[in-house]
């Protein structure tokens, strides 16, 4: 019989629920000072002091200047704009043809590049990644060439959590002379977003992954970098990004920045004891099972795992029916019964690949639905398999 106890909801990766303060920042905006912030008038000068605000909110976290902050309607959009943009203005001002990115991009980065290449005849080339589906400095040092308009390199992978050495991948690609951008939408609830110290020329946010709202994002552009607007019309955001703002989701995802950055050293603490204990717990428990990302240079919320001869999507639905809301890796993957890129990328035989769960905890996850969702956790696995 199912559970009739709440759901217990262990897919932060996913999305996560708006804070309260958030949601309060963002009600005035939508009824109040609701005005549109192109206009001229009263209206529309509150509206554009709230954007205005919010721009140098977010640039104080990022460490660059308000002018560097994009805003655009989620970090996917942020990607596309990034990638397209920089490649193609970096073929029209010096002929850049070469991309060079991980192979365990999320895919608002993956598709792009190899849109890039396929209709635009871009050289794509995939960079190798280690069997934590880590990218190493020296293996990007060693491919970029002379031709290269862009580097990208996820921050950290929203499938297995693995955290890159972004820092020293950015510096290499300074000394060369080559863009450099990250997808931080994972990283950015929980990791510095701090720019400078990341030495990235691009880095894309998503606000609903760090307790703000859904369909709103921004991307960090350093000053003096090239790039075309792929999203034509209006003069917003210094032209990059046509389109009458989205004020109060503005507002609200400056205001989720700010909570995340100020307590993300207290909030992973007690995220990584949760997580070394699932971890733990499953690989001490279930045979057959490895875990997938690197064991420690990971997300402090993130646990992730393969079961071998395990239908992922089979155990997802029985978790779901006894009230378990996890993930099989991207959300965007959920369903498709073939191997994930990512997981193919570490070098995972189909009968490992196939069985990947991805369990991502967040502000609202208690010990006791943790101990709860562990215990039942190697019984569902079993069932599955005896299917």
């Amino acid at each position: 019989m199912p559970n009739t106890r709440l759901p217990i909801y262990l897919d932060y990766a996913a999305t996560t629920p708006v804070h309260p303060q958030v949601l309060n920042a963002m009600l005035p905006y939508f009824s109040q000072s609701f005005g549109n912030s192109s206009s001229i008038h009263l209206y529309g000068q509150q509206a554009e002091g709230a954007l205005e605000s919010a721009r140098e909110t977010l640039a104080s976290w990022l460490n660059c200047l308000p002018e560097e902050v994009i805003f655009t309607s989620c970090g996917t959009e942020s990607d596309n704009l990034a990638l397209r943009g920089a490649a193609l203005a970096a073929r029209q001002r010096k002929g850049a043809n070469h991309l060079l990115i991980s192979p365990v991009e999320h895919h608002a980065v993956s598709k792009t590049a190899q849109q890039l290449a396929d209709l635009h005849g871009f050289d794509l080339e995939f960079l190798p990644v280690d069997p934590a589906g880590m990218v190493q400095p020296e293996w990007v040092a060693n491919r970029i060439r002379t031709d290269t308009a862009l580097v990208s390199v996820i921050y950290a992978n929203n499938e297995i959590g693995t955290i890159n050495p972004i820092k020293e991948i950015g510096r290499i690609c300074r000394e060369q002379g080559v863009l450099f951008h990250t997808d931080a939408v994972q990283a950015a609830g929980y990791l510095t977003v701090d720019t400078k110290q990341l030495n990235v020329d691009l880095l894309a946010l998503g606000a609903h992954k760090f307790y703000g709202p859904k369909g709103v994002g921004g991307l960090y552009i350093r000053k003096g970098t090239p790039i075309l607007p792929v999203q034509t019309g209006g003069s917003q955001e210094r032209g990059l990004r046509a389109g009458t703002h989205n004020t109060p989701y503005i507002v609200g995802m400056a205001e989720a920045l700010t909570l995340a950055q100020s307590n993300r050293e207290k909030h992973s603490a007690l995220l990584i004891h949760m997580r070394d204990y699932l971890i733990g717990h499953v690989l001490e428990e279930i045979p057959d099972v490895q875990l997938t990302g690197h064991a420690s240079l990971r997300l402090p919320n993130h646990a992730s795992f393969v079961f071998r001869d395990v239908d992922g999507n089979a155990l997802l639905m029985l978790l779901d029916v006894e009230g378990f809301a996890c993930s099989s890796g991207s959300a965007c993957k959920t369903g498709n019964p073939e191997p994930s890129e990512v997981l193919s990328a570490i070098g995972l035989s189909h009968d490992w690949a196939l069985g990947s769960l991805r369990v991502t905890l967040g502000s609202r996850t208690t010990s006791e639905e943790l101990q709860e969702f562990a215990r039942f956790l190697p019984s569902a696995v079993q069932r599955i398999r005896r299917l």
